[in-house]
């Protein structure tokens, strides 16, 4: 339990940083202290964690919901999450998807390649390969949707 509980903390500090700390205090009516104790990894407050309700109006206001995103792996659970903004819907269908596939790998192939250029993949670089992976997925999951629907 106590990797878990480390692994929660940490995407709990996550989430409070990337909303900000004094807005993150703002939504949930928090103390910046009591908001750190949550993603403490002292001793003292290896038994405190952010009650739900909390993490909910967080993760509303964040860029990516962390803690769910983090019990989800825990259970071997695998969220989608779409972030992406695009100015025009795709058409095209499956012709379209085919060619973002291919764009999307490139680019992976490219980050990856970049990342190992010395011999080691760091923190940073494995969170840009993470999202590039990421994104190869959406497309699969576009593609796989389109293809059911052309095959209705």
């Amino acid at each position: 339990m106590a990797g878990i509980g480390s692994y929660l903390k940490k995407h709990t500090e996550a989430l409070v940083k990337d909303v900000g700390i004094e807005r993150a205090c703002t939504l949930t009516g928090k103390s910046k202290a009591t908001l750190g104790r949550y993603y403490s990894d002292n001793e003292e407050h290896s038994d405190r964690f952010m009650p739900i309700d909390a993490v909910g109006l967080l993760e509303e206001a964040a860029s990516y919901p962390h803690v769910t995103g983090a019990l989800a792996e825990i259970r071997g659970i695998t969220l989608g999450f779409d972030d992406r903004r695009a100015n025009s819907e795709r058409s095209g269908g499956v012709n379209s998807d085919v060619i973002a596939l291919s764009q999307r790998f490139a680019m992976l192939m490219a980050e990856y390649q970049q990342s190992m250029e010395d011999g080691r993949i760091t923190v940073n670089e494995a969170k840009r390969l993470l999202k590039e992976t990421t994104m190869l997925q959406q497309v699969l999951v576009d593609m796989k949707l389109n293809l059911e629907e052309e095959s209705d």
